[in-house]
């Protein structure tokens, strides 16, 4: 009896404990309440599905894409497509990069055989219980990632300190969701006609809201990983670096851009944005581990070659698709150029200001990285490793150090 009454005792008190977890967001901190969590949705979806007799399962947004269109609809559409702008040169006859395409594309044959050929999507409001279900996800699997398995690594690997273990975990993370993103968005944009920057198709069968299912899962996934990272921030789960408030703002313009675009169905430049960030950023990730490694050698090939990457994609494909935005953008036709959102027009002239801006800001605080990257590749030429917006980090980490010594 009186273990009854103990074993009783520890389910009420583990109940509540779940509940606040979940109204205090320690879920984001927690992956054992972010499983929970997620497991409770699942779990529900399928009750509902084999228990209740009623067709349409609420929990379903949460778990999967929204607004299937009738392929009677998508195949008149996909009709006129073709009546505005020439036909896409994709890759202009780069053999890389036509091999690149076709690979992409034959990974998705081969993954997908008998996907219907009209697969598509729309967008609606229900796409918000996607981005807010796998906010979940990623707060589980960044929790998962970082401390069980990366900074396992970092202790195993000789890094002592606790301070450099857990960033060594966070770029863990970083280095695992941007390899996987960047890979992911050259798959995506290889079923655009603007591939590899062909920038003039980002234009011509505006607007772009009959989405492919991959599209609209790696933008709604986009969506849940940075609004789940700007959680992240202002938290402050990680631990801040002197330039903390020059990354709120990149956070929150990225943001600004990703439900912008989608909003006003322009997610076809939103993928060629996406790509611009993501592959540089696996670089930067793995440069910094391999320096909390005290691998000097190796941090340096490799952030050498994060900075061409860079380079090129942060800053001359940024800057052209700004470019895009400002020459281009009386390619789109006519028709659409006009208020008329119950259709998806929305770019008249004064919209252009609105596209342009977001994409100016996220180039500006590109140019303010880039020199900072500058600086730490000369002082890294000089024999000084490591990033110079975390010395004061490294300073005192190493006086902690000193003082749990004298103790």
């Amino acid at each position: 009896m009186r273990q009854d009454l103990r074993v009783a005792a520890g389910k009420a008190r583990t109940e509540p404990a779940f509940l606040r977890d979940v109204y205090t967001g320690r879920w984001l901190v927690s992956p054992k309440s972010a499983a929970k969590v997620a497991l409770l949705f699942i779990a529900a979806y399928w009750l509902w599905e084999h228990l209740v007799p009623v067709a349409w399962n609420p929990f379903r947004p949460f778990l999967f894409l929204s607004y299937r269109l009738p392929e009677s609809e998508v195949v008149l559409k996909e009709a006129s497509f073709r009546l505005y702008g020439p036909a896409p040169t994709y890759s202009q006859g780069n053999v890389v990069l036509d091999n690149l395409r076709g690979f992409m594309q034959g990974v998705h044959h081969t993954l997908f055989p008998h996907e219907p050929r009209f697969l598509r999507f729309g967008k609606g409001w229900l796409d918000v219980c996607f981005i807010a279900y796998f906010i979940v996800i990623f707060s589980f699997l960044r929790q998962v990632l970082t401390l069980h398995v990366f900074k396992p690594l970092a202790k195993r690997w000789g890094i002592r300190a606790e301070q450099k273990q857990t960033r060594f975990a966070e770029q863990g993370y970083a280095l695992t969701y941007w390899g996987i993103a960047g890979i992911f968005g050259l798959y995506v944009m290889s079923f655009q006609d603007s591939w590899w920057y062909n920038l003039d198709h980002l234009w011509y069968q505006y607007p772009h809201w009959v989405m492919r299912p991959e599209l609209k899962l790696y933008y709604l996934l986009q969506g849940s990983y940075w609004m789940q990272q700007a959680f992240v921030m202002l938290l402050g789960l990680e631990r801040p670096r002197k330039d903390y408030y020059e990354l709120i703002a990149h956070h929150l313009v990225t943001l600004w851009l990703i439900g912008w675009s989608y909003f006003i169905n322009l997610t076809m430049i939103g993928t060629t944005v996406f790509v611009c960030m993501d592959i540089p950023d696996t670089w930067l990730a793995l440069s910094k581990m391999f320096n909390y490694l005290d691998m000097n050698l190796m941090a340096g090939i490799v952030y050498s070659i994060f900075m061409v990457v860079w380079s090129y994609f942060r800053i001359y494909l940024s800057a052209l698709t700004l470019r895009s935005v400002y020459v281009d953008y009386h390619k789109i036709p006519a028709y659409a150029r006009t208020f008329y959102p119950s259709q998806g027009h929305w770019l008249v002239w004064w919209m252009q200001c609105h596209v342009f801006a977001p994409l100016l800001l996220l180039l500006l605080l590109n140019l303010f990285w880039y020199v900072l990257m500058w600086r730490i590749l000369f002082r890294a030429l000089r024999g000084v490793y490591g990033d110079s917006r975390e010395e004061e980090e490294e300073n005192e980490i190493a006086e902690m150090e000193k003082a749990n010594k004298a103790e």
